[in-house]
């Protein structure tokens, strides 16, 4: 069972995406606070505040992964997948295979879907290349130019 699974508990049904939606919030909510408590700009769930998040990462790369980085991966990946629903709209659901939350938006008329956790994982671990706003950039434009039919998974 993975952290997010622990955390969370599995999305089972459609009834449960309310729910799940909450607890993916309230561990983006994580990540503001912890915002708040670091100085240097509080994350206010836009597109810039992404540049926030990726000085955070950056300063936790630099202090060395230990045994709570797993946990940040799903803070910080949440308030990532909350800031593309709150500028996107879309629901969440659990992607089995990457053990972690999706974001879906477009339904029913295209799906560009996106997940974060290895994103963030990765920057976490150093890999400068994994540049947050960079990769939201990437999404967000896939969404913008969305045309019915397209079905496009963002990793």
């Amino acid at each position: 069972m993975g952290l997010f699974d622990k955390l969370f508990g599995k999305q089972k049904e459609s009834s449960d995406a309310d729910d799940f939606a909450k607890k993916v919030a309230g561990c983006a909510e994580q990540a503001v606070d912890a915002s708040r408590q670091r100085g240097g700009g509080v994350l206010d769930y836009s597109e810039e505040s992404l540049k926030i998040v990726e000085e955070m990462l950056e300063e936790i790369a630099a202090g060395g992964v230990d045994a709570k980085s797993e946990s940040l991966v799903t803070v910080f990946g949440s308030y990532i997948l909350e800031v593309g629903r709150r500028q996107f709209g879309g629901r969440y659901s659990w992607y089995q295979k990457g053990n972690q939350p999706v974001l879906v938006v477009g339904a029913p008329h295209f799906r560009i879907a996106i997940i974060t956790f290895d994103r963030v994982r990765s920057r976490i671990r150093g890999n400068r290349e994994d540049n947050i706003p960079f990769f939201f950039d990437g999404f967000s434009s896939q969404v913008r130019k969305a045309k019915p039919g397209d079905d496009k998974f963002y990793v």
